[in-house]
């Protein structure tokens, strides 16, 4: 087995663990629990790990408090926090103290101290705050490769190389503009065209319509992979679960594509590897 599908198969299974909990937390007896705090664009996710570093629990919630990376809406931002966290502690029967956040590479002068404020407010102990690839590459372990992180608004390539981020680059397009096609192409208000989109029934009608957006986004990816040696992309976001987007991906790049069991979940749960005991 290569280490390429070891290491996917580490993802996969981590994904599946935490989709279970969210579910059905598993209520033990851990003496800590570590708490990754993604603030997506479109999707707010705790995702708790025990003493082990296990997945035990989690929740999220679909929310417009994020734009493009940059917290639009803090006092929001806060009560969904405190909401996931509280739901959360009554379902384990303990208390969350410690988190970990992330931020969008080449944010840390705009908006982290926004996001150190929105965990803080919550009721954490914020103890690691990290950039979104490094995060998410904690359950991906790429060694060399590109994590392409589709958002809301944007598409982020992060290129790493012995496992270190060396280049990263945002560019416009993302989950948004997948919204406002299939809002254009079924005449729907673009609230309910998030909706439709969402729903995992509708992906295969989905997809034809979607794919001129899905080609652009492998013409931005192959515009900043082009001088690097990449060897495998990693697809990780919510709008990668469109269901065949990894392959119009590849078949674009050329180069191999994994999108794990649930891309939504990837970067949170890496947030949750990064947590530890020490504030920072």
């Amino acid at each position: 087995m290569s280490t390429t599908n070891s290491a996917f198969e580490y993802c996969d299974e981590l994904v599946r663990d935490f989709e279970k909990v969210i579910e059905q937390p598993i209520v033990g007896n851990s003496s800590v629990y570590y708490t990754g705090v993604d603030l997506g664009t479109a999707c707010v996710v705790l995702a708790v790990l025990d003493e082990n570093y296990k997945p035990v629990a989690g929740a999220y919630r679909y929310a417009d408090v994020v734009r493009d990376g940059m917290v639009v809406d803090y006092i929001g931002a806060i009560n969904i926090v405190k909401e996931l966290k509280r739901e959360i502690e009554q379902k384990l029967g303990a208390e969350l103290i410690y988190a970990a956040a992330a931020i969008p590479p080449g944010t840390d002068a705009l908006d982290s101290g926004a996001v150190k404020n929105v965990v803080q407010a919550a009721g954490f102990e914020l103890t690691n705050l990290l950039d979104e690839p490094t995060a998410a590459n904690e359950v991906l372990k790429i060694e060399n490769g590109a994590v392409v992180d589709i958002g809301g608004g944007t598409t982020g390539i992060s290129i790493l190389k012995e496992g270190k981020v060396v280049y990263v680059e945002d560019e416009p397009t993302g989950g948004t503009h997948f919204s406002l096609v299939v809002a254009g192409t079924y005449k729907i208000p673009f609230a309910e065209a998030e909706k439709f989109k969402r729903d995992g029934r509708n992906h295969k009608e989905l997809l034809p319509v979607l794919k001129p957006v899905v080609e652009k986004i492998s013409s931005i990816i192959n515009k900043h992979i082009k001088g690097y040696d990449v060897k495998e992309i990693s697809l990780v976001g919510g709008t990668c679960c469109l269901a065949g987007i990894e392959n119009i991906i590849q078949k674009n790049t050329g180069i191999l594509t994994h999108k794990p069991q649930n891309p939504m979940f990837v970067t949170p749960l890496g947030i949750a590897l990064s947590c530890r005991q020490e504030s920072i």
